[in-house]
């Protein structure tokens, strides 16, 4: 039961021997989601050694994922089986955050064999105490029905939650639920308002979304510059829906000035960011453009990239 885990590294609550480590493990974290994990590694290996349970799961993960080291089953499920010593009696005990993180390995199998029954015991007994990541965790799911029955009533109720208190992607999830009538009644002004509440803490899938209503007039009117601009915003974050959908607009000259150029710049980084869609239309465009216009949007691309995506236009 595989679920998206934003906010992953910040559950440092109560799993430290010692509170001088907090230090350290919040730059590891900011460090993740910076995605420099050779500065996130450095930090949390030694903490992770030193008895840290969070740093220990968290460990295992980059080892799991290959995020600043080589991809290695053995050693993630070294680290996960270490934390699972540390988490398992903090859970049994109330800890919320261990409760959740226990929700987490038996979800996903890792350090245990894989259990969403299990996992489904622990997120609740998190989410009752007011744990938002479980909160979240039930919320998708009930949405998705992978690991329990689908209720989309049910994720409603758990997302609302977690959105209640900031919690970004139960916010945008919200939002999406609003938008296609699951669980509530259809409202896209419903949903544009948990987008934008979403969007405010820099949340790109609904900074997307929101784009993707100035596109259709859903719940506000159509409006394809201001389309663009939400478009920009979640591309600055390497978003790859959102870097196709500005390369399109440069193409056909919808809330963007037409600039094949320009176009064929953001769709090879869409391209580069796994988009298939975006393969498929830069082979479109540049038949239409000679190959120093080629030339010229491909090293765009690169720059753009080597700036992470910032000030590319």
């Amino acid at each position: 039961m595989r679920l998206h885990l934003p906010l992953l590294f910040a559950l440092a609550l109560a799993l430290s021997p010692a509170t001088a480590l907090a230090g350290p493990l919040e730059d590891g974290i900011a460090a993740y989601k910076l995605k420099d994990y050779a500065t996130a590694l450095k930090l949390l290996r030694p903490l992770a050694i030193g008895g840290n349970a969070t740093a220990q799961y968290n460990l295992g993960l980059m080892y799991d994922n290959g995020q600043g080291v080589a991809q290695n089953d053995a050693e993630a499920i070294k680290w996960y089986k270490s934390a699972l010593k540390l988490l398992r009696p903090l859970a049994i005990d109330g800890n919320a955050t261990a409760q959740y993180y226990l929700g987490l390995m038996y979800g996903d199998g890792q350090g245990v064999a894989q259990n969403d029954a299990e996992a489904m015991k622990w997120y609740k007994l998190a989410a009752a105490q007011g744990n938002a990541n479980a909160q979240f965790n039930l919320g998708s799911t009930y949405a998705t029905g992978l690991g329990a029955a689908q209720d989309y009533a049910e994720a409603v109720k758990w997302y609302r939650l977690a959105a209640a208190q900031g919690y970004a992607d139960a916010q945008n999830s919200l939002g999406v639920l609003y938008r296609i009538g699951k669980g509530v009644a259809q409202d896209y002004a419903e949903a544009m308002k948990w987008y934008r509440l979403a969007a405010a803490q820099g949340y790109a899938e609904a900074q997307f979304n929101i784009g993707v209503m100035y596109d259709e007039g859903k719940g506000v009117a159509q409006d394809y510059a201001e389309a663009v601009k939400w478009y920009r915003l979640a591309a600055a974050q390497g978003d790859a829906s959102s870097l196709l959908s500005v390369g399109l607009r440069y193409a056909t000259g919808q809330g963007a000035p037409m600039d094949n150029i320009r176009a064929l710049m953001w769709l090879f980084l869409a391209a580069s960011a796994g988009d298939a869609t975006a393969k498929k239309s830069l082979i479109l465009i540049a038949e239409k453009m000679t190959s120093q216009q080629i030339a010229k949007a491909e090293k765009l691309a690169q720059e753009c990239q080597a700036r992470k995506f910032k000030n590319c236009d």
